[in-house]
């Protein structure tokens, strides 16, 4: 949508500031909170326990960690829901330009603050590295999936065509 391009310009100005000095760390402060925050919900409805929310900056090796959940009892079930929650703030950005642009677009000063409310959350709606990591403890629930969809195709007769459509598309 064209109302999103100036947040996701503004995004890309911010990741390159925020790289160069810690004090543009502050523009990325509300996606930091979304991000950390999905961890702590999903977390929370997945009986993940989370424990302690901190969204302030320190140094770790290789970089700066802007924030961080404690989750008490990941397990199989819970790691990869918990884990990837942010890529649910992706939704976020599409939500305020559907609101904004619902009843026709006429820009206002509320726009500009909404861009920059709205930036951080491209950037923050990717997992890091960690949360990867973690999520990779959830196999089994992934292959219990697959194996059900397989059944469930092969019960109802499609005998895997929309698998075969699926790798061929």
């Amino acid at each position: 949508m064209l109302y999103l391009a100036p947040a996701l310009a503004l995004a890309l100005v911010i990741r390159a500031l925020a790289r160069r000095h810690p004090a543009f760390f502050v523009f990325t402060l509300a996606g930091t909170v979304c991000h950390e925050l999905t961890h702590f919900l999903v977390g929370f409805v997945t009986a993940a326990r989370p424990g302690s929310f901190t969204v302030m900056p320190r140094r770790a090796p290789g970089g700066w960690e802007l924030g961080a959940v404690t989750l008490g009892r990941v397990r199989w079930y819970n790691a990869a829901p918990a884990a990837l929650a942010p890529l649910l703030l992706v939704l976020l950005p599409w939500w305020v330009a559907a609101w904004r642009t619902d009843p026709g677009w006429h820009f206002q000063a509320i726009d500009i603050a909404l861009a920059f409310l709205v930036a951080p959350q491209f950037l923050a709606c990717w997992p890091s590295r960690a949360d990867w990591l973690v999520a990779r403890r959830s196999w089994p629930a992934l292959v219990l999936g697959v194996s059900i969809w397989l059944i469930y195709d092969y019960l109802h007769g499609n005998r895997l065509r929309s698998f075969a459509a699926l790798i061929h598309a």
